[in-house]
């Protein structure tokens, strides 16, 4: 067996990054005055418009001094720059029940008086409203609780509490993080943003269930071991598998997000970091957890037993654990012992009262001897 990489030894200063680039992604969120929800989360008015390149130069910067009149306006480009395809987007105040005829007449006069009327084609304008928005986050919410409930109950069905609540934990750090990221880089907030997180936290818990899949098997090949080595073995026999699978996802990702645009290219952005951060948290956050918990239960343990008996009952895990195989043999051994022993009494002929022998002394015959006549 390959010699295993002490990952657990950099466990504290992983874990102060990470609360660092939690604490990053709070401040930013903050001071950048929360994340930028798109039209499927805040009610409002998004049409893709082309301007045709024939006939008229336009690009992004062109299209907001167009626009700089309408309140809470956001453009993006689509495609290539070339074709001059935008995506406009404008927030609706709420309750405002004209507001789609009246914004939609409003951005083809102020296009139409910059570009031309007959040179803009509005290719696409859908309105969602309030109501619809307020169910959407809604339902957003729900998703995400019901998927770490379930993932809670799985991982505790097939490990222990310890291990589904560090894969839990794991899950929370990473969505925190990817929503730190998308706060300060005021990513659009929209259902393909849900979509990449929730594709994350699946791909994420892959991983750590790998991970502990491989502790629970070294666990019953290393019995005398210390939980932390069973912990830093498993993660190096499954480091190969974990890097190559990461690498072979980001080269996918990383090609859409160059090649793509609009949603696709923050669907891909949003993918890539939660790659990065769910194979760093894999290693680095959710071992140190079941490590730092299973230590602080001994500790408990080892306490509660000095306060009621006066000293310490329980015995060193690993010689608890060769009592515990030892006991577990002989149980085994006992019936099949028993069987053999009955199975000879069985064979063996019954003894009756032994029968009175009688013995009868010989004794020697004594022949007279003839005297001779002379």
């Amino acid at each position: 067996m390959k010699r295993a990489i002490d990952f657990l030894k950099l466990r504290f200063v992983m874990i102060a990054i990470s609360l660092l680039l939690i604490a990053a992604g709070v401040a930013g969120y903050f001071v950048r005055g929360g994340l930028n929800f798109g039209i499927d989360y805040t009610a409002g008015l998004i049409q893709q418009i082309r301007v045709d390149p024939s006939a008229a130069r336009a690009d992004i910067a062109d299209l907001r001094d167009a626009l700089i009149e309408i309140e809470g306006v956001s453009l993006q480009v689509v495609g290539p720059p070339a074709a001059q395809q935008f995506t406009v987007k404008v927030t609706a105040p709420a309750e405002d029940t004209g507001f789609q005829n009246r914004m939609e007449d409003r951005l083809s006069e102020l296009l139409g008086d910059a570009f031309g009327a007959e040179n803009v084609e509005i290719q696409s304008s859908d309105f969602v409203g309030p109501r619809y928005s307020r169910e959407l986050a809604g339902q957003t919410v729900s998703i995400v609780l019901v998927a770490m409930l379930l993932i809670l109950i799985y991982t505790a069905f097939r490990f222990k509490f310890r291990y589904a609540s560090a894969a839990v934990l794991c899950l929370i750090h990473d969505t925190l993080i990817m929503m730190g990221v998308i706060a300060v880089f005021q990513l659009e907030v929209t259902t393909t943003t849900i979509a990449a997180i929730m594709t994350i936290i699946g791909y994420s818990l892959n991983d750590t269930i790998v991970i502990f899949d491989r502790v629970r098997e070294n666990q019953e090949l290393m019995r005398d071991a210390d939980l932390g080595v069973i912990l830093n073995t498993s993660i190096t026999q499954s480091m190969s598998r974990t890097l190559l699978t990461s690498l072979t996802t980001l080269l996918a990702v990383a090609t859409i997000f160059i090649f793509g645009t609009g949603d696709i290219k923050n669907f891909a952005l949003s993918l890539m970091v939660g790659v990065v951060v769910g194979t760093y948290s894999t290693i680095f956050v959710a071992s140190p957890i079941v490590l730092g918990w299973t230590r602080a239960a001994d500790r408990r343990r080892r306490r509660r037993d000095v306060q009621l008996y006066g000293r310490q009952a329980t015995v060193p895990a690993a010689q608890a654990r060769r009592e515990a195989a030892a006991n577990l043999a002989s149980a085994a051994a006992a019936p099949a012992a028993a069987e053999q022993e009955k199975a000879g009494k069985e064979a063996a002929p019954e003894s009756g009262p032994r029968a009175e022998v009688k013995v009868t002394r010989v004794q020697p015959s004594r022949k007279k001897k003839k005297k001779k006549r002379h």
